[in-house]
This record gives C-alpha cells, structure tokens and sequence, in this order.
C-alpha cells in the first residue's frame, strides 16, 4: 500500500514572485518586430501553442517600437537555445521569460550579456544544464533572476555585480562548494534567496552594518550544510520564511536558537533531529509563527510548545514517532486551520467525539496511526477529512451531511459499519475503501453533483448501482469492486463525459457486455475497464473497442498524467487501484491516465476476441483469462506496442500464437495457458523468458521453454519406380523381424511408464516456476516504477505530503 494519496499542498512561503505580468497583445508591435519574433519561433518546435498565443506574450515600447518583453507560452517550446539564436538580437528587452519549456539539455549561452538592459530573467523547469557563464554579472538592471528546476552545475554563479536583486532563485540544481562570503553585503535590496536542494557548504555570511539586511525569505533545505550556519541566520531579523530540511548536523537542532526572529512566519525544520527541550512549552522560538513544519523529526512526544503559538495556522508533525492521544488543547489553538498528524502511533483523541465540534481547523489528516472507536464529529468548517489506514470502529458521523463545505472525504482502511450516509453529492471526492459497510449505494445523487472520485470497493455492499450517478457529470473515477452488488451492465453510464476509470471487479453482475445496438462501448473517455469475476455472458461485438479514449497516448509535459489531480491549492488526491497485473494483484497508488487496463477475466463471455481490440494504442494491461473465448488470438494485438501484460489463459482459444506479437517490444508478462493452441511458441525474449506455466495446458504447442522441440527429423521417401518393390522389401522386414519387433514395443512401454517421472523432475521446477517477484512487483513497468511504496512508515520526503 502506498503513502497517503489525500496530500496537504500548503502554501508554505511567502513573497513569492508573482509570474503573472499583464500581457499587450504583439500586434501593436511595428511589422519588423513581429516578423523578428516569428523568427525567434521558428527556431523551436511549438507544436503546443499558435501563433496568436505566442505574439501575445510579446510587448514592444510605445515610443520607439522594439520588443521589451517576451514571455514564451508555458510548456510548448522544445529546441536548443544556440548562441546565434535571434532572440540575442533583442537588445531592449527589459523581461524575459522562458520557464516551463523544453530547451533539450541547452547549456546557457554567453550571449544572454548581450541584453543588458534585462531587468527580469526567469529560465525556470527549462532543462538547461551545465555552468551558468561568468557574462550573466553583466546584467546589472538585473532585479529578478529564477535558474531554478534545472540541471546546472559547477560554483556558486557570479552575481556580484548584480547590486539591484531583490529575487534569486537557483534551487534544485547542481551547484556546488561555498557561498561567497559578501552575497548579502553585495545586495543590499535582495529579499528572496532560495537555494533548495543543491550541494552547497560552507556558512551564509552576515555583514556586520548598522542597517539589517532586508532578506524576508530564505531557503537553504537540502544541501551539505553543517549545523554552525544557524547563528549568522539568527541575525537575518526581518526573516517572515525560513526553510532549513535535512541540514548535516550531528548533533539536535535548538528551535530556541530562532527566538531573535521577532517577524518569522513560517519556519520549515524538516527531516532534522530536534532537541527535545525545544519543544517543551518552556522554549523561546518566535510567538509570531503561523506555520511550523516538523515533518520527520524523530519526536516522540507531542511536542507542548504549539500551545503558545497563539498565531499558529498550520501545523506539521507527520511521519513521527509520537504515541499515545492527540492533546484535547490543541483542537482550542484560535487560529489553527491546517493540521497534519499521517504516520505517527497515534492512539485517538483526548475527549469526547464532539472534541473537534468547535474547533477552526478546516484541513484536517490523521491517517496512517493506529486510532481506535468511534470516528469523532469533524469541525463545523471542514474542507477534507482523512482518517484512511487506522482502526475506526462503528458508524460514519452523520454529521458530515450538515458540512456544507466538506469537500473531501477519506475514510478508507478501517473498521466503519453500517450503511453509508445519504449526502455522498455534497462531496467532490469520497473513499470509503475497505471498511465493513451495510446497505445499498444510496441513490440520492441529484442533478450537477459534484462528485468526481467515488470509491466504496472492498465493502458488503448490496442491491443495484443508484441510477442517480447519472446526475454526476463530473464523475471520473467510480470503484465498487469486491461488494455484493447485483446488477446488469450499466451502459447508461456512457453518458458520463468525464468517466476514466470504472471497476465492477468481485460482485454479482450479469448479463450482455455487448450493447443493445451491438456497436462500440462508446464510454467517451474511458481508459480502466475492471469487470472480472463476476457473471458475465455472451459475445462482444467486432466493434466493441472502437472509439474508446484509449486509442491514443495523451500525456503531459512530463510525461505523466494522474487521476485525481484536481490541482487545488492546498492538497492534492490520488486515487489508488488495485490492479491484477502481469499475474498478480497489487494496489496501484498514483493512477496514471496516459495508458489503459481492461479486465474482464472470471466470466462466461464466449466468441471470438474482437479485432478492434488493435485500436487502443494506450493499452499496457489485458486480462481475458477465465472465460469461454474461441476462435484465433487476434492478430492485431501486435498494434498494441505499448503492452506489458497479456493474460488469454483457461479460454477455447484455437490455432498458432501469432509470430507478429514478438515485436511488442515492452511485453513482459504472457500467459496463454489452458487452451487448445498448436504449433511453435514465438521466439524472442517476451515469449522465452517466460515461465513454462505459462503455456502449458496446449497440446499442439512446442518451442521454448517449453521442453522439447517443433521438428522432427526429415525420412526418405521411397523413389516412385521402386514403389512395388519398397513395398515388399518393408513387408519382408516386418516378417524377419517381428518377434524383435514385438519385443522391443514391450520394452518401449516399461520405459514409458518411468519416463513421466523422468520428465517431471527434469520440467516439474520449471513448471511452477514463478517470475521474478521483483520484477513483477514493479508498478506497471521501468517507466513508472517510482509509484510503488508499499511501506507505511516509509514517508520520503516532505514534499511528498506537503507542498
């Protein structure tokens, strides 16, 4: 099981540039700017954005006509910047911005001094790599400079003649060795310095002067920093925002160490060992914090000193170590809106269920502990609730239904019993998985609800589906698996514009898969199709796979598209699935929508396999197995490159496996066991790496790995004039020789009836033999394999539930 799919997504910093300049639209720039312009896209590939889009991100003086600003539309520009690129010949632009493109591994050009009169530069997410060239100091208007989100590398860059900064940002590159010692004292207007997650050393130096530096955001988090470059930080005073995770110290973080920062807001210690006296109520840290993040701490008790932040909104002590109840007093903070508790050993809450009745928190996550009884009422102004992955027992609150803001609830992995409540439409996403709840899906889902995310498998759930989801046209994620649900196919469904994935998996459906009109599934978008074990019947149509969305690969910039991202600002979903895939069973965390799973094994569906099937470009996973299927596997299954799973096992299916599947190159599960197939299995690596398990059951079959081989030795055929004379000699042999004959067919027998023996030493492992569970525990396959992370206390980073 992976980490917490409902994330907090807190806005943690402030003074954050804003990127959202107001934009002039480029055709009040004379002829020979715009056509300079169309140049400069003519470099790239833009695929991704026309050309009104482009020109609109352009803006030229009103007195002499040139091109002061140009901002490239976001995500739709691939190329390599060169050093002759025209855009060097722009000499007035004062505003560049370039981020969230692709420049292919560019390195920066020289040729950026040549605009001079720059007075902002943001080469931000770009894929620009190595060293930033010592001619950027000659931008001296310079005001705001984001390298951020690259691969750039080599020494701190030279910036010292950039006297006029008051942003820099270089996090999450490469750079190495010190800061230079005079940064600070260089810029005297600089207010935004973050340098995340680099390989940085050394101290950041305070100058010694009357007036106090005005940095108000600061970010040093991951880098190679040792525990002595915390006292010249004590001395940044107009401090609102300190981020310092994972600083090399060998000995425990003092938080008092911060009380000089009379102004500090928001204060980020995350992954540091903290001094338990620190967190006493006795400590000095600054009474001013609205947000304390101790993510990954190592603390072991609730830490006293939130109750003197009287200030305190948000607040983060997940994957700890804390036991015990949660503090009834901290439920009285009177500002307190955010808390994150995930993965600690949290017993319940000091109190009554009413403890949080009153209380201001409107984010509130309490999963991955060990929290027993009854399911507290949530406060009156909550936003999400999630309580998944502890030991609830009893009812759900029926309170939740007079939450008008309730968003999100997740109350998956518990104990909960009884019927769901009847207000499921009020909500945009709900996860009741895995729980022991009673009674039918209520069918009170009015007209424009709002559900996106609906998920009750795993349940003792009866009756029909609620013919209300039709009224969810929002809907993109509906889960009842592993339920009692009796029902037929709901083909009303298809009129959901936005339903990606659907599983009916483990209940007691029945009837036709085929539409009534015998043509296309036709669900618009959808992609994951679970339907197995249930008691489906008859024939697929020959059309049935055509105008499914899996037909083609749609993914975003970084390749990756995920359900659930409902892109709110301060948390983010994931919806999970518990997917049967290159032969086992394993819950799938972050969903991705750039490919497609269709499962319909453990059924009575008959006829022949649809050669439309070939259409879903996007398919990864197919299970047919546990069916009636005849006919031929279909041929245009080698149209489907992008598959890792096939499963046709226990069907009817008939004549050769077809040689043209060997070219699907990322095939690495096949399982066609229990048919009546004949002839050679394929060679190449997708079908000889597999198990003999995996074919056995098909007499007719022969080749690698299974034993034996598909040619017998060629014999002589007799010369036509000899024929007769063949003839006889062969009878003469027959009768010269027959008592030997008979004999030596005794003989054969006795040994044929060791052989099987024999034969099953030899096969038998091989028979059995399981693939590499490794490899098949790999989440889909290489490309994704970063989704698995089935370790409950196995919380990474911070980032990973808060961003």
């Amino acid at each position: 099981m992976l980490l917490s799919r409902l994330r907090l997504r807190f806005l943690s910093f402030l003074s954050l540039f804003a990127s959202s300049f107001l934009t002039i639209n480029a055709l009040v720039c004379p002829p020979d700017q715009i056509q300079a312009l169309i140049q400069l896209k003519n470099e790239f590939k833009s695929d991704g954005c026309n050309r009104s889009d482009y020109l609109n991100g352009a803006q030229c003086d009103n007195t002499t006509g040139a091109v002061t600003k140009i901002q490239l539309p976001s995500g739709c520009v691939t190329g390599v910047l060169k050093p002759n690129s025209s855009l060097f010949g722009f000499h007035h632009l004062r505003y560049l911005n370039l981020s969230h493109n692709n420049f292919t591994s560019s390195s920066l050009p020289s040729e950026f001094s040549n605009l001079n009169k720059l007075e902002v530069l943001s080469l931000a997410s770009s894929s620009f790599t190595g060293q930033v060239p010592s001619s950027i100091s000659n931008l001296i208007f310079l005001t705001h400079l984001n390298l951020s989100h690259n691969e750039l590398c080599g020494s701190f860059p030279i910036v010292k003649n950039l006297t006029n900064l008051s942003f820099l940002d270089l996090s999450d590159n490469q750079f190495s060795g010190t800061i230079p010692s005079d940064l600070l004292a260089t810029m005297p207007f600089l207010s935004h310095l973050n340098l995340k997650q680099n390989h940085l050393t050394g101290l950041l130096e305070v100058p010694n002067s009357s007036s106090s530096p005005s940095l108000k955001y600061l970010s040093l988090g991951l880098n190679q920093f040792e525990g002595n470059i915390l006292m010249p930080i004590s001395k940044l005073i107009n401090l609102e925002s300190l981020e310092l995770k994972s600083l090399n110290t060998s000995y425990p973080l003092d938080l008092s160490i911060f009380s000089p920062l009379k102004a500090l807001l928001i204060l980020d210690v995350s992954k540091n060992r903290l001094l338990p006296a620190s967190l006493s109520s006795e400590s000095q840290i600054p009474l001013s914090l609205e947000s304390l993040v101790l993510h990954h701490c190592d603390i072991i008790e609730f830490p006293n000193i939130l109750k003197t932040l009287q200030n305190l909104h948000h607040v983060d002590i997940s994957s700890n170590r804390i036991i015990g109840k949660v503090p009834e007093w901290l439920w009285k903070l009177p500002r307190i809106i955010i808390v994150n508790l995930v993965n600690n050993s949290f017993t319940g809450f000091e109190g009554s269920t009413e403890v949080l009745l009153n209380s201001s928190v409107q984010l509130l996550d309490f999963a991955y502990n060990s929290m027993t009884g009854a399911l507290p009422i949530p406060p009156l102004n909550t936003v999400y609730l999630s309580a998944w992955n502890n030991s609830f027992t009893g009812n759900i609150p029926l309170q939740i239904c007079n939450r008008s803001s309730l968003v999100v609830l997740d109350l998956s992995y518990n104990n909960l019993t009884g019927p769901i409540p009847p207000c499921l439409s009020n909500l945009k996403i709900v996860n009741l998985r895995k729980n022991s709840l009673e009674g039918s899906i209520p069918d009170t889902f009015y007209k424009g609800a709002s559900t996106q995310t609906l998920d009750v498998g795993f349940n003792q759930l009866s009756g029909k589906l609620p013919r209300s989801l039709i009224n969810c046209s929002f809907l993109k994620f509906l889960s009842v698996d592993n339920n009692r649900i009796e029902d037929k196919f709901p083909f009303w469904l298809k009129a959901l514009p936005y339903l990606q994935v659907f599983t009916l998996r483990s209940n007691r459906f029945f009837g036709h898969l085929s539409p009534p009109d015998q043509g296309p599934l036709a669900f618009p978008e959808l992609r994951i199709l679970e339907l197995s074990d249930n008691s489906f019947t008859g024939s697929l149509p020959p059309s049935f796979f055509v105008n499914w969305k899996a037909s083609s690969l749609e993914i975003n910039k970084d390749g990756r598209i995920y359900m659930g991202d409902y892109k709110n600002a301060y948390y983010i979903y994931e919806d999970t699935l518990d997917l049967q895939y290159k032969g086992l069973f394993m819950e799938q965390g972050k969903v991705l929508t750039s490919y497609s799973t269709i499962d319909f094994s453990g059924n009575k569906l008959e006829g022949q396999i649809p050669e439309s099937i070939g259409l879903l470009k996007a398919l990864i996973a197919l299970n047919l197995s546990n069916n009636a299927f005849t006919g031929h596997i279909p041929l245009s299954l080698a149209n489907v490159t992008e598959l890792e799973s096939l499963d046709l096992s226990r069907n009817k299916l008939s004549g050769e496996i077809p040689r043209e599947l060997r070219s699907l190159s990322f095939l690495a599960y096949v399982s066609v066991a229990h048919n009546q197939l004949k002839g050679e299995i394929p060679q190449g690596p997708q079908f000889s790496g597999q198990a003999v398990s995996s074919f056995e059951g098909n007499v007719g079959l022969c080749g690698l790995p299974l034993q034996g081989s598909c040619f017998a030795p060629p014999t002589q055929q007799p010369e036509e004039e000899e024929e007769e004379e063949g003839v006889l000699n062969w009878k003469a042999v027959v009768i010269g020789y027959g008592p030997g004959l008979l004999f030596g067919l005794v003989i054969a027998h006795v040994l044929a009836s060791y052989r099987t023996k024999w034969f099953v030493k030899i096969v038998g492992p091989d028979k059995h033999k399981e693939a590499d569970p490794v490899r098949l525990f790999m989440s889909l396959d290489s490309r994704w394999d970063s989704f698995n992370n089935n370790n409950k206390k196995n919380v990474e980073t911070e980032s990973d539930l808060y961003k």
